[in-house]
């Protein structure tokens, strides 16, 4: 007999009753930032895994949700309201919605994205205009 209480293996996603888990380091990202993976999203929030290839970048953007970013593998250069960070795997961003960011990766990186609520309030174009009363 086995040990039954021995952890058993990640695959993408694995599923344990409602928890789910993901080998982040093992997922593919083709095309870099071209292709972000998106892992889960619902009401509460929304995680995308994103590669980096060596050079690329996210250019300079905001997005109407709370962006925490974290650094799965690889480094990071963020830059925003005037500052430059370099981040090593396992740093940790995090932006309020409407901040103005860039994301770049000279030797290529692996992110994880996460943005909450989803979607946050104004993030599809006239959804705002449209909940205004008509005056």
């Amino acid at each position: 007999m086995g040990d039954e209480s021995a952890p058993k293996p990640c695959r993408f996603p694995d599923r344990i009753g409602a928890v789910r888990s993901w080998k982040l380091r093992e997922i593919e990202t083709p095309g870099g930032s071209r292709s972000p993976v998106v892992l889960d999203s619902d009401e509460a929030a929304r995680a995308v895994l994103i590669g980096l290839d060596p050079g690329q970048q996210l250019g300079e953007h905001q997005v109407k949700e709370h962006a925490f970013v974290l650094v799965v593998d690889g480094s990071v250069r963020i830059e925003t309201g005037g500052e430059t960070f370099e981040a090593p795997p396992g740093t940790l961003f995090t932006f309020e919605p409407d901040e103005r960011r860039s994301v770049s990766s000279e030797s290529g990186a692996r992110i994880l994205l996460f943005l909450a609520p989803w979607p946050g309030r104004g993030h599809y174009r006239g959804e705002e205009e449209a909940a205004q009363p008509a005056g």
